[in-house]
């Protein structure tokens, strides 16, 4: 990636980065709300323990918003 310091950004890349913003502020969001699951603090990386937990989460949460 070219490094620009100081000079304005080229055409699309404000876009670009707002998309970018939006898109990481709603991951961060949601591996916060997450961590308040105790399951998750229990789970040990090791196998697909971890990825069960974070999807049974995640279907949680989702259920959480639409009811």
């Amino acid at each position: 990636m070219d490094q620009r310091p100081h000079r304005p950004l080229l055409r699309g890349e404000e876009a670009g980065n707002a998309a970018h913003r939006k898109v990481r502020a709603r991951a961060e969001h949601v591996i916060g709300r997450m961590k308040n699951y105790k399951s998750l603090g229990d789970c040990r990386q090791r196998s697909d323990g971890l990825h069960h937990a974070v999807q049974a989460v995640a279907l949680m949460h989702n259920l959480a918003l639409v009811s």
